[in-house]
């Protein structure tokens, strides 16, 4: 490393490396990781930090799985409002799914749209997946040409009729298209003939909602999805898993060679079907959350390494569509606002578990950030972005939901008790201050 002085040295004496958390000093210049070199090296900066005994430097996370719904549904969510959120929670890299936006990033322009609205109000960099749905076969290669990092579609209604869910045979035919290519088809995968067998989900009761969104739904789809990636030999990522019953033949058919990633969320990790109060909407999405037995079978995938990484699906709208005065199951929108949380909610059940922030950081980092195939992104390393956060583990907190940065004020986690809080997030090395949006929009093979 040449002498000349560093933009920004970071000291402290936990400082999360690929070889772990030690005492280290980290340097940055032009935006990327230089050097780390053991604490007391004194690299000289421009700017320095030292850290405080209870904080710790992990790289920035990467959340793959977020619902920002602008522009057409900018009243859910906006990129300003999404991102800074983001940022308040360490994650320092979204990805942006296809829909609930109008219109939806299913061609090229609807794509260039959303740039255009997202380009000046990121507070950090924001990429897009595309979105496969019947009749636009032909706009899947231009649309990874421009730059998306792989195609979702939905085996039933998506929850927005302008996102029209593919059955298993189209599905099938644009797994062979993205073959072509090497893109990645991510599912949400609930068989739809399952769920129109099952009771009706009305009325305030949690338990009647969780028994019109059956295991067997889920489990019946990623069978399709397994079956159609074997087929084709396309890469397939199973969006949320909630059935722990799918896990088997998960690992069987990786076992086998099919390529296939698997995500879970915060919401399966944390929360409980059986401590959902009646009409407690806050609480409704699609796959929904299941029983405390299947919770802790999901926390088995991740440590054994079924399920790769833990993204928030954070997918949120406005108060009166979550149906708060009846609390009707049936009515509400189905998705969990969480997108500020994901990192201290896991961080808080998985030390419960004695398992290190080492191993959370790899979920909510390093992994989503290789299903991405996002190279400088999720570990702390030399030729890395410098993109950090500064975390407090032992700093406990209560949510309070007024104070989250998202735009809409509700989520289940509203009044938790949670330990770790982010007290500064750095994006190339430049301090996130959620005045000054400075993150990019990136595209698939770039950072």
């Amino acid at each position: 490393m040449s002498e000349e002085r560093l933009d920004l040295v970071i000291r402290g004496r936990r400082i999360l490396t690929t070889a772990g958390i030690a005492p280290r000093e980290v340097g940055v210049r032009n935006g990327k990781i230089v050097a780390i070199e053991p604490l007391g090296t004194n690299l000289a900066g421009t700017e320095v930090l030292e850290l405080a005994d209870d904080e710790t430097l992990i790289p920035g996370l990467v959340d793959t799985h977020v619902h920002v719904n602008e522009p057409g549904r900018t009243e859910w969510e906006g990129f300003a409002s999404a991102t800074r959120a983001a940022a308040a929670g360490g994650v320092t890299t979204i990805i942006d799914m296809p829909l609930n936006s109008v219109p939806p990033t299913t061609t090229v322009e609807n794509l260039k749209l959303k740039r255009e609205v997202a380009e000046d109000q990121a507070f950090i960099d924001v990429g897009f997946w595309g979105g496969a749905v019947p009749g636009n076969k032909a706009d899947l290669r231009p649309l990874h040409d421009e730059g998306v990092f792989g195609f979702k579609c939905f085996l039933l209604h998506s929850g927005v009729d302008e996102f029209p869910h593919l059955d298993a045979d189209q599905m099938e035919e644009d797994m062979k298209e993205l073959k072509s290519f090497d893109s990645l088809m991510i599912v949400h995968a609930e068989d739809p003939h399952t769920i129109d067998r099952a009771p009706h989900p009305g009325g305030a009761h949690y338990s009647t909602f969780l028994a019109s969104r059956p295991r067997g739904a889920e489990n019946k789809a990623i069978a399709e999805v397994i079956e159609r990636a074997r087929r084709t030999g396309a890469r397939a990522h199973i969006l949320h898993l909630s059935s722990s019953d799918a896990l088997p033949m998960i690992a069987s058919a990786r076992r086998d060679g099919v390529k296939l990633t698997v995500e879970t969320c915060p919401h399966y990790l944390t929360l409980t079907a059986e401590e959902i109060p009646d009409g407690a909407t806050a609480y409704k999405c699609c796959p929904p959350i299941r029983e405390a037995s299947n919770r802790e079978l999901l926390w088995q995938g991740l440590l054994d390494g079924t399920i790769d990484c833990i993204v928030s699906d954070h997918s949120p709208s406005t108060l009166d569509l979550k149906d708060l005065e009846n609390g009707d199951f049936a009515v509400a929108w189905g998705g969990v606002s969480s997108l500020q949380l994901g990192l201290s909610l896991i961080w808080t059940e998985a030390r419960d578990r004695g398992i290190p922030l080492e191993q959370v950081v790899s979920w909510m980092g390093e992994k989503p950030a290789a299903l991405a195939q996002l190279s400088g992104k999720g570990q702390l390393a030399v030729g890395f972005e410098a993109d950090f956060a500064v975390f407090a583990p032992d700093e406990a907190f209560v949510v309070d939901v007024s104070k989250l940065k998202h735009k809409n004020p509700i989520t289940p986690y509203d009044g938790k008790a949670l330990s770790g809080v982010v007290r500064k997030t750095f994006l190339r090395g430049a301090l996130v201050d959620g005045k000054t949006p400075m993150g990019k929009l990136i595209r698939r093979g770039g950072a």
